[in-house]
């Protein structure tokens, strides 16, 4: 399905006006999620010895597919494609990995809204990838961004399972958002709430 064959992505100008011209089409609190990601992952990257500019891209655009409409699964593989039809080949990839903290199709939390071939593509996709630390990166500033502002794992996992409800791998990927977490919290030597703690108490306490 994919190919990395450049490192480029669009600059920061650039990326807020993809995610605007995006938003246009399909308005939705999807584009304040975006911001908060982006936000979170520019600040985790800084401190883990990471390109924060090119962090926050990847977070500003991981949901870009959402543009189409309002799906599911569909969205990741409306990103990828509009990524990669711009270009920019490592953000398409983003766009498909952000929602498997587990490489496995069945983990998704909503409905498998796409065609037979899109799904067999995915499936040979998770397969074969290989997550770098930017994908670990925008997978956990995904978990951990709500429309509001940035939170724990926890709070975030009551909100998708409250609008998607559970599946058998459920407790298989949030272990795995525990593990990336924990990853994070190595490389940057410290706990990543802490970069947050305010915010998240006040997000906590309201």
């Amino acid at each position: 399905m994919i190919k990395i064959v450049e490192f480029k992505y669009p600059d920061r100008v650039e990326a807020s006006d993809i995610l605007l011209k995006a938003y246009y089409k399909n308005p939705g609190v999807w584009r304040e999620h975006s911001y908060n990601v982006g936000r979170a992952a520019e600040k985790i990257a800084e401190v883990s010895d990471m390109d924060s500019d090119y962090a926050y891209t990847l977070g500003l655009l991981h949901d870009v597919g959402r543009y189409k409409g309002k799906y599911h699964i569909r969205h990741v593989i409306d990103g990828y494609e509009l990524m990669l039809d711009a270009g920019y080949d490592s953000v398409a990839k983003v766009c498909l990995t952000h929602s498997f903290p587990i490489k496995d199709i069945r983990c998704y939390s909503g409905k498998i809204d796409c065609t037979q071939k899109e799904y067999d593509s995915l499936c040979v996709f998770l397969k074969e990838v290989i997550y770098d630390d930017y994908d670990l990166l925008i997978q956990l500033c995904d978990a951990i961004s709500l429309p509001d502002g940035i939170t724990i794992l926890e709070k975030r996992f009551y909100d998708v399972v409250s609008r998607h409800g559970v599946n058998k791998l459920l407790n298989k990927k949030w272990e795995e958002f525990f593990n990336i977490k924990n990853y994070f919290d190595n490389k940057s030597d410290g706990n990543i709430y802490n970069l947050f703690k305010d915010e998240i108490i006040n997000g906590i306490l309201e």
